[in-house]
């Protein structure tokens, strides 16, 4: 799926992804095990460093092919060429809250004509050099860049941010956003967060973009589908790990009452 995920995200298919917070190898092969389309990385408030990532995504290639998003904590050049080095598939950027970030993001991400990346000629991305020539003519039709909404600035710039090309996703930080307007963790249920929700879904679509979010579970989902969101995550390694933990004390703990 990873090479030809960007085109479907812009093509309005659904696109079902996992949070990856842990740095675990095993754990990214296990989502990509899984049959998710794709696995975010998230170096945002996850817990891996750079080694972490690179034996995450060999442990995600080998368990499927699930395309590999990396969350870096903001737009910074070295980190984006760290990334792409490694061979991540993609780029999700919070709290992007103008068009003149998202152009930032964009020409740090991509190489010429579309951005000003350096490509090194030996590196992961590449098959340590086998398909360079390859990588360089192809790379910026493959590569997924998704700018997050998670603020008030963000959300009045939503369709100036969607209108830059080479941003594929405006995906809607939840949470943060829904703080950010004072309507709490926003949710779909909640009214007046539906149609933040769909502002945001109307402004990517008004500019052939796709419209992303994290779920927290299958009725939310449901909900955020039914606004025109298609590229949605649910669950995460950290989350789901902890649940069935305490899934399992309860249970145990019932027994001996």
């Amino acid at each position: 799926m990873h090479a030809t995920i960007r085109r479907a995200a812009l093509d309005g298919r659904f696109l079902a992804g996992t949070w990856l917070s842990l740095g675990h190898a095993d754990a990214a092969e296990m989502a990509a095990l899984a049959g998710f389309d794709w696995l975010l990385f998230d170096h945002e408030h996850g817990a891996s460093d750079w080694r972490d990532l690179q034996h995450q995504l060999q442990a995600a290639a080998a368990g499927g092919s699930a395309a590999a998003v990396l969350r870096v904590g903001a737009i910074d050049a070295l980190a984006f060429k760290r990334a792409l080095d490694l061979g991540v598939h993609g780029l999700m950027v919070p709290d992007v809250r103008d068009a003149q970030a998202a152009q930032q993001l964009v020409d740090l991400a991509r190489v010429p004509p579309l951005g000003r990346r350096g490509a090194a000629t030996s590196t992961r991305n590449c098959a340590y050099g086998r398909d360079y020539a390859q990588y360089v003519a192809t790379i910026n039709e493959r590569l997924w860049l998704m700018a997050q909404i998670e603020s008030s600035d963000g959300l009045a710039q939503a369709d100036a941010i969607a209108a830059v090309d080479g941003i594929d996703v405006l995906f809607v930080g939840p949470t943060d956003l829904g703080i950010a307007l004072g309507l709490g963790a926003g949710t779909p249920s909640d009214p007046a967060f539906r149609d933040v929700l769909a502002r945001v879904a109307q402004a990517a679509a008004a500019h052939g973009k796709a419209a992303g979010v994290l779920a927290r579970d299958a009725a939310q989902a449901r909900d955020y589908r039914a606004l025109g969101y298609s590229v949605i995550a649910m669950g995460s390694d950290r989350g789901l790990l902890a649940q069935g933990m305490r899934q399992c004390a309860r249970q145990l703990r019932d027994l001996a009452s």
